[in-house]
């Protein structure tokens, strides 16, 4: 499709618990503002996204105290009580806006260093795809399965596996109607990827950067600000 539109869905309802802190990880400072501004600029900046819808907690008391300026508007909704949930509310936010077969690009609000090159890698290799896609990382480790104490019971077969990233990129309407019969069926997928499967896809695996990475401790924080001054340097951010 010509005229095929291009939305971001970006869920930003998590607590700051494994971070030790009361401030949700996504409003940290980072490189002088909050670690979303970051996030928010790969999307809100980027010529052929239309749109961004942030899926934020209920009681959020920082995300009005940003100073947004995009020339896109960028609307949010109310998240839920896992990642799928507040997903699923923004897709359904999403779908009021633009149309059912229009591409979604659901990225983790935690993942500030996405460079546009990748973004628009996914866009390039996904366009003509039936179902959609993920960003990804070949595993190049050596990988060991535990028992509960901790021992290694069996060393994994690296050949094929990769580590999902994101964004993920599939059609508004049946990447909606995925989540909704994962759900159905007491199935909480952890990425968009995992409900397309559910459903009988076969999403494609993009190759991205390495740099990609979600803040899960403070320690990220200064790995992320390391990266981010790199892309500046290198004009890739």
């Amino acid at each position: 499709m010509a005229d095929e539109q291009y939305w971001a869905v970006i869920p930003a309802a998590g607590s700051g618990e494994r971070m030790g802190s009361d401030l949700p990880k996504q409003y940290y400072p980072l490189c002088g503002k909050p670690l979303i501004e970051h996030t928010l600029d790969r999307f809100c900046t980027h010529p052929r996204i239309k749109g961004v819808v942030v899926a934020i907690a209920e009681h959020d008391r920082y995300w009005r105290e940003l100073k947004l300026s995009y020339a896109n508007e960028v609307l949010f909704v109310t998240g839920g009580a896992k990642r799928c949930h507040s997903v699923l509310n923004g897709l359904k936010r999403a779908e009021q806006i633009g149309r059912a077969q229009d591409w979604v690009l659901v990225h983790d609000a935690a993942r500030p260093c996405v460079r546009k090159e990748d973004i628009d890698r996914l866009l390039s290799v996904l366009a003509d795809d039936p179902v959609g896609g993920l960003l990804a990382l070949p595993v190049r480790d050596t990988m060991k399965r535990s028992q509960s104490d901790n021992t290694v019971c069996e060393t994994v077969e690296r050949e094929g596996l990769w580590h999902a990233l994101t964004p993920q990129m599939f059609r508004l309407e049946p990447l909606r109607r995925a989540i909704e019969a994962a759900l159905a069926e007491g199935r909480l997928v952890t990425d968009e990827a995992q409900a397309m499967e559910f459903a009988g896809a076969a999403p494609r695996l993009v190759e991205g950067h390495p740099d990609n990475i979600k803040i899960t401790s403070r320690a990220d924080l200064a790995l992320a600000e390391l990266y981010l001054r790199q892309q500046a340097q290198e004009g890739c951010g």
